[in-house]
């Protein structure tokens, strides 16, 4: 009785202090003049004003409705329990199992407006062609194409050119990979840097020369080692248009398994390198070596004001098509673009590979002997057997005119009469002969062609944006423009297939330790490049940036450096050789630990109360770093925070979320009299657990504290750890070690008791306050999941599978997925051992298998956290030889053969398993979630690391978890798969109920995911940051929770970064701030249960001014992606305003 009038009085004053709120805010609205829905210094009628004000007030009382909703719903939660607390302490487990915690005494609301889920309810892109339909309408079969083996015959008038000539633009170019078969270094120092001191020496000799370069990793190692002569004369070549850099980014990055705040975050490294080094501004892509291509790609090159792009790895059939239809050129569109914003003039290059014999036309043996390296005596030779001859004066009608005929031949299968010849391949050009044999003989057949008008041929050498300029000026257009019959395309390109049944998907999971790995940085890097921002800002408002350690910016620096290099299409694909991962690897762990050492720089500022006290010591770290790795290759492992009856200990957490938090952190202490304390001395409740080593080993020295907290959004918050006799709201998890056959015994030594049962065949099940899962007896592996407000359990089963490969021929390699038949269930010697832990904080059930231990957790917290299931899958198959470790979830949804998987964590594809392909044709990248739907459930896997994800039948969902190859799949790389890693794989599994109104969408090429699910995927992906400090010999001053935002951001709008820029001295930043924003779009016809925060959505407007607390905003630019082209500052209270999937980047100053 006493708790429920404690909890009723409680409510009660929320309630008033609600209402009261509500005034205050209606009272603002009022008399706050700085309360504009724009920021221009127009005038405005009072009409105008009136209605703004009005949609003001409906939002407050729509918001202030759905607090008192919620108050009312948590104090009936509370009230109608019916059990009372023993001891009158929380919390307690009910009568009916449930656990009571301590009312949070927050309320939160959802107000998403109608018109901000209006995108997926809406039509797709007008697209001419949709690559879904081409992927229905193509039988792949793979007839003999004649001298294009896997094309068609190719014939032409001959007069078809007399009234417009053929324009020839041949592009030299040399595909450098940053690792691959050689490290970064060794290819530089080999081969790299020869490349562009002989380009310097070799364009400057004839202005009539031309060369394009991407990697801009290599450029700048070699423009920190020439001298200042070669720069200029770089300088000069590209100011003249001799040398043209294409793309621009630090590397050529892959399309498929990166992440694309790492795909924009190199893009932005290599354009700033151009914009301080060179000032040169790309405006063409160049991606002849990713295999297969995102949409997404082409968003982020249009959104960097690039206008033309050009792609290469595209299916052979694909390729086939289009050039049939002669669809090779089109404007790429993005599938939710109503308009045509986000067009960009793409071309594909129609054959096989982008190497010299396949560029000048169909037939690779007449090709080939144009590609003057290979001309008798040198090192490589064509395999046709008819060698390069050099052009002289005796051949040069004869040797003209066979190469012309090819050329006519390939610019048949485009609409214009403009063409583009690569000249090319890996590592060209190194050497001095080289470049005279290439430009001399091809200068001569082009002096040849030129003077001899009945050719009708207009022959040079150019850059890749000569040709496409040369496109635009033939059609009357400016730059960017749509050429009147160029179609328009819709889609992406996966999966890609170079011949035969080879499709390029074991790529899609190779090496996943690297991928998880990588996304770990990622992580670090967002959240290091975040708070160092407003530590500094903060410094400089309270002139203290003189005592700030701002030379930190070269940890920065060099960690977005080596992210970007690893985003490199042999890198964070796992298709390098065994010593090149190890480098990469070493790279991403240093840049891993200088991320650490920045943000616990960034934070030690931020929390200190008084900041007099601040002092900086080098040598003396004022926190412990959260975890640490003992190599490259290795786990990480907790920091242990070692607690003293003495004096209490500080942790300090780290949210690099955009949102307030409320969630369980789990840390390692070395005592079970365990108390924790907020920074206002509330206790929190705590769970207790051990720390297993083993499937029945447990450590009876450190254990493991689970307390639940609420985070401010990109805050850092301050909390007390005592060794204190047991509170009342530390409570020990109840551990139930299912073993068996009796075969073990659990050694469960120290003061948390473990019962062991012999396991049984049915079924068990634990719960939290929202959702039950069962479990099978005998496997310990998932059956079903019932949500508390909803009637039906649904079946979910998880399987574990393997594939093979084949027994002979083509076998499965680091790139190809080539398995010998469907896959067979995975075979275990002996039944698992499976622990069951039950709590006041979360459930879990670990099962543990010889060559997998997967555990599966629930948490008791509500909001975000509470209502998706956490997935940890440990995997060790390195006492295998050509198996693939498959995870497959079963259900009864109906899903038919759709499934959707999402484009780089960017935007969702519809996919569509078609049963005239193989089986590896069916997998796509997965870089951050698929799922799968019906008329009543959305079924969502979320995962921490790309991995290859298909639906192979109707209800599944399958990921390849691990892949371990014995031989090389003759690609190039020479090796198989055998440096595996134990990996730990992480997922969410979020089950979603669906509401009617969202069947009609079905249809639709789009879909988004709902706004839980992004914010599931959110937390996923940017773990807390659980920092200790440090015991100090002079105490621990006063710190105190930094909380940076003024006001919260929609929960539509994503902080993708907030990077400082950079400034002439490379270790420094310039008092400028990027702010990048993505704006999600939703699905809204999901139910949204309450999210542990308050979540509004505004229609896409952005008030920057407002944003963040104790900082003035100085400067508000909007700027292109990669901060290359600015647009005009705005008035600084302006609103900024950004449409559903829209990415956009604005300068600040902050002061």
């Amino acid at each position: 009785m006493k708790l429920r009038k404690q909890v009723t009085v409680c409510g009660g004053a929320i309630f008033c202090v609600a209402v009261f709120s509500l005034y205050l805010m209606l009272d603002r609205v009022q008399h706050d003049p700085t309360r504009r829905q724009n920021g221009g210094n127009f005038p405005r009628s009072q009409i105008s004003v009136l209605q703004n004000r009005i949609e003001q007030l409906e939002q407050l009382l729509e918001e202030n409705h759905q607090i008192i909703s919620h108050i009312k719903d948590s104090v009936m939660e509370l009230t109608d329990t019916g059990a009372v607390s023993p001891s009158g302490h929380l919390p307690f487990r009910s009568a009916n199992g449930s656990w009571v915690l301590p009312f949070d005494g927050r309320p939160t609301f959802l107000a998403v407006k109608p018109q901000d889920c209006q995108l997926a309810a809406g039509s797709p892109s007008q697209a001419d062609v949709q690559m879904l339909d081409v992927y229905s309408l193509l039988k792949f079969d793979n007839p003999d194409g004649g001298v294009w083996k896997q094309g068609f015959d190719i014939t032409y008038e001959a007069d078809e050119w007399d009234k417009e000539p053929l324009q020839v633009f041949v592009v030299p170019h040399s595909h450098n990979d940053p690792g691959w078969i050689k490290t970064f270094d060794k290819y530089f120092s080999d081969q790299t840097q020869h490349i562009l001191n002989n380009m310097v020496v070799k364009l400057t000799e004839d202005p009539r020369r031309k060369f394009i370069w991407s990697e801009i990793s290599f450029f700048s190692k070699w423009w920190e080692s020439a001298d200042a002569q070669k720069q200029e004369a770089a300088r000069k070549l590209i100011l003249r248009g001799q040398l043209e850099i294409v793309t621009g980014g630090w590397v050529m990055t892959d399309e498929a398994n990166v992440h694309y705040f790492a795909m924009i975050d190199q893009l932005i490294e290599g354009h700033q390198w151009l914009e301080r080094n060179i000032g040169a501004t790309p405006h063409s892509g160049w991606a002849i070596d990713p295999f297969g291509h995102s949409s997404t790609m082409a968003y982020v090159l249009k959104r960097a004001n690039l206008t033309n792009m050009l792609i290469q790895r595209v299916h052979y059939s694909v390729k086939k098509h289009f050039a049939a239809t002669r669809n090779l050129e089109f404007m790429w569109r993005q599938p939710w673009d109503a308009g045509s914003s986000s067009d960009i003039l793409c071309h594909m290059m129609p054959f096989y590979s982008y190497d010299v014999p396949h560029t000048c036309g169909p037939d690779p043996k007449i090709c080939c002997q144009f590609d003057f390296k290979r001309l008798p005596g040198g090192r490589i030779n064509c395999p046709w057997k008819v060698p390069p001859k050099a052009v002289v004066e005796a051949n040069v009608a004869e040797r003209a005119q066979l190469l012309l005929d090819q050329y006519r031949k390939k610019s048949k299968l485009y609409r214009s009469k403009v063409l583009l010849i690569p000249l090319g391949d890996d590592f060209r050009y190194d050497k001095s002969l080289e470049w005279d044999q290439q430009y001399i003989n091809y200068q001569k057949l082009f002096d040849y062609m030129n003077s001899h008008p009945e050719m009708h041929v207009k022959a040079q050498f150019g850059t890749l944006t000569d040709y496409f300029n040369a496109l635009y000026k033939f059609y009357g257009l400016v730059q960017g423009s749509r050429p009147p019959d160029f179609p328009v395309l819709s889609g992406d390109f996966f999966a890609y297939a170079d011949r035969e049944d080879h499709y390029w998907t074991g790529y899609f999971t190779s090496r996943p330790f690297y991928k998880s790995l990588d996304r770990v940085i990622e992580s670090h890097l967002r959240g290091a490049e975040i708070l160092y921002s407003l530590a500094v800002a903060n410094a400089r408002h309270m002139g203290m940036e003189g005592r700030y350690p701002v030379s930190d910016y070269g940890l920065l620096v060099d960690a977005r450096r080596n992210v970007g290099l690893f985003q490199h299409h042999d890198g964070i694909t796992g298709t390098a050789k065994e010593n090149v991962v190890v480098d990469y690897g070493a790279r991403l762990l240093r840049s891993l630990v200088g991320l650490k050492r920045v943000i616990i720089n960034a934070a030690h500022f931020l929390v200190m109360k008084n900041k007099e006290f601040y002092r900086f010591y080098q040598t003396e770290p004022f926190l412990d770093m959260d975890d640490r790795r003992a190599t490259q290759d290795s786990l990480p492992q907790r920091t242990l925070i070692a607690l003293d009856p003495a004096g209490p200990r500080y942790l300090i957490l780290f949210n690099p979320f955009e949102q307030e938090r409320l969630c369980a952190v789990t840390v390692l202490v070395n005592t079970v009299k365990v108390r924790i304390l907020t920074e206002d001395g509330q206790t929190l409740p705590v769970q207790l657990g051990a720390q297993w080593s083993s499937s029945t080993q447990m450590s009876a020295e450190v254990f493991e504290a689970t307390f639940m907290v609420r985070l401010p959004a990109l805050g850092l918050a301050v909390f007390h750890l005592y060794d204190s006799p047991d509170s009342p709201m530390t409570l020990r998890s109840d551990t139930l070690l299912r073993l068996p056959g009796g075969t073990r015994t659990a050694q469960a030594s120290g003061p948390l008791p473990v019962r062991s049962q012999q396991a049984e065949p049915q079924t068990f099940s634990i719960s939290s306050q929202f959702l039950t899962l069962g479990f099978s007896g005998a496997t310990g592996l998932l059956e079903t999941i019932k949500h508390k407000d909803d009637p039906q359990e649904i079946k979910v089963q998880m399987h574990f599978m393997v594939y093979g490969t084949r027994p002979s021929k083509d076998k499965s390699g680091a790139y190809l997925f080539l398995p010998d038949g469907k896959a067979r269930p995975y075979l275990h010697q002996e039944p698992p051992v499976v622990r069951v832990v039950e709590g006041p904080l979360f459930s879990e059930v670990v099962a543990y298998y010889q060559h997998f231990q997967q555990a599966i957790r629930i948490h008791n917290v509500p909001g975000v956290e509470g209502l998706s299931v956490e997935i940890t899958t440990t995997v060790d198959i390195r006492d295998q030889n050509n198996k693939e470790l498959a995870m497959r979830l079963v259900t009864d949804i109906q899903s038919g053969d759709v499934f959707y998987t999402d484009l780089n964590g960017f935007q969702m594809q519809l996919r569509q398993r078609h049963e005239k392909l193989p089986l590896q044709a069916n997998f796509f990248p997965m870089p951050s979630q698929a799922y799968i739907q019906d008329g009543h459930h959305r079924l969502t896997l979320h995962t921490a690391q790309s991995l290859g994800v298909s639906s192979l039948g109707n209800g599944q969902l399958e990921v390849i978890l691990d892949r371990r190859l014995m031989q090389d799949d003759n690609r190039g790389l020479g090796q198989g798969l055998k440096d595996n890693k134990r990996t730990v794989n992480r997922f969410r599994l979020l089950l979603e109920r669906r509401l009617m109104g969202n069947k009609m969408t079905d249809s639709s090429t789009m879909s988004f995911p709902s706004v839980l699910s992004h914010m599931t995927n959110a937390i996923l992906n940017h773990n807390i940051l659980a920092l200790p400090v440090l015991p100090k010999r002079r105490g621990v001053p006063l710190l105190q929770t930094f909380a940076p935002l003024k006001s919260m951001l929609p929960c539509d709008f994503h902080l993708l970064n907030l990077r400082s820029i950079q400034s002439q001295d490379p270790n420094a930043p310039s008092p400028y701030t990027a702010l990048i924003l993505h704006r999600f779009g939703l699905d809204c016809a999901l139910d949204v249960p309450n999210l542990g925060f308050n979540c509004t959505t505004t229609q896409g407007q952005l008030n920057v001014s407002s944003l963040f607390k104790n900082l003035d905003l100085q400067l508000l630019q909007p700027m292109s992606l990669t901060l290359m082209y600015s647009s005009p500052p705005l008035a600084n209270h302006s609103r900024v305003s950004l449409d559903p999937m829209e990415i956009s980047a604005f300068k600040l100053k902050l002061c």
